[in-house]
């Protein structure tokens, strides 16, 4: 992500990148099955997946740290994470935690992000050659495609999918042709960028590895409430699953005057939804400002969630930690005993306007 951050006489550029991993249960049609009713006490069709939330009042909204667990721990399967598992991704919980301590991480995560200003300045011509309109630009390079909550295009963020576990999830003609958002091939800008794919899939595997883990304790923790079919556990839909989903995200600098109509909305970066997958692995994002690495400059940019009682709080993680998400099909599957919830990301206002 890219914003100019005003100055006095000069304008600074600063750029913002992250990464998440989603992991899709896609493979696996028979989990949007019917369930009872689950402890959260709600029905999905109750889900608020779009809206608008004001911050021209100046109202702060309150900041709560994620759960966090010690990569330590996660691989210790004797380990008993149930409370953890509960309290960031059970009924009461805001559907997020963190890891900790994940041996490498840093660099790799450091290795990517820092190529994707790179990404988002190559000729127009070479990025055009990276768009794949067959696979509604869920594979390779998009900007400009998606919409934003006003139905303009959004022209701010620019994305590149990749699948990083498999370069080709399927060679079935019927399922590239019937899904070509999840079983299309991967697009590398093997000339104009070589060293993209090799940190793409190396940051995108670690973070699948670790979501697994993540699987595993969220099994046991579920199998406390509810019989579960050890071959439709978490881990092993996630395991089975050809369909993982890697987007590295880049944000272009915006005059104040493109902002104008957004300037109320904590959601000008991502709107407000809800994960549709299994399992979303987040990185921390990164800012630079002239080439150097600087802290977040606002502190009202971030990561926003509504919580089951409909408070919006800004949720926190360290940059040495990978994040993870709960999906609503991982919602259905553990009969609400694993949540998932409403998000946002609210843009850094004192990136968004060049003087």
């Amino acid at each position: 992500m890219i914003d100019f951050t005003p100055s006095r006489g000069h304008t600074t550029l600063t750029t913002t990148t992250a990464i998440s991993l989603l992991t899709s249960a896609f493979n696996k049609p028979s989990v949007f099955r019917h369930h009872p009713a689950s402890p959260s006490n709600r029905t999905l069709s109750s889900r608020i997946t779009c809206e608008t939330m004001s911050s021209s009042t100046g109202t702060a909204f309150p900041t709560r740290r994620s759960v966090t667990i010690p990569y330590a721990d996660l691989k210790n399967k004797d380990a008993d994470l149930s409370a953890k598992i509960e309290e960031g991704f059970g009924p009461n919980g805001l559907g997020i935690l963190s890891i900790s301590d994940v041996p490498e991480f840093s660099s790799l995560r450091q290795n990517l992000l820092h190529l994707s200003p790179r990404l988002a300045n190559l000729p127009q011509k070479v990025k055009d050659e990276l768009e794949d309109p067959h696979s509604r630009y869920n594979f390779g390079w998009s900007h400009g495609k998606e919409k934003l909550e006003s139905g303009k295009p959004d022209l701010l963020k620019g994305s590149f999918y990749a699948n990083p576990i498999l370069d080709v999830p399927t060679t079935d003609m019927f399922l590239k042709q019937r899904y070509p958002s999840y079983c299309s091939s991967n697009i590398w800008p093997d000339s104009a960028l070589p060293e993209l794919e090799t940190a793409l899939k190396a940051l995108g595997k670690l973070m699948h590895d670790v979501g697994l883990m993540v699987a595993y304790h969220c099994d046991q923790y579920v199998s406390k409430g509810m019989e579960v079919d050890q071959n439709e556990s978490l881990k092993q839909i996630l395991l089975r699953s050809r369909c993982h989903k890697g987007r590295l995200l880049y944000y272009f600098p915006a005059p104040r005057s493109d902002c104008v109509p957004d300037s109320d909305s904590m959601s000008s970066w991502c709107g407000w939804h809800t994960d549709h997958g299994s399992l979303t692995g987040l990185t921390c994002a990164m800012f630079k400002r002239d080439g150097v690495e600087i802290p977040c400059p606002d502190s009202t940019a971030g990561l926003y969630i509504k919580t089951r009682t409909d408070q919006i709080v800004k949720v926190v993680f360290g940059e040495g930690e990978i994040a993870y998400q709960i999906g609503e099909t991982t919602e259905i599957l553990s009969r609400g005993y694993l949540c998932a919830t409403p998000h946002s990301v609210q843009d850094d206002r004192k990136l968004s306007e060049h003087e």
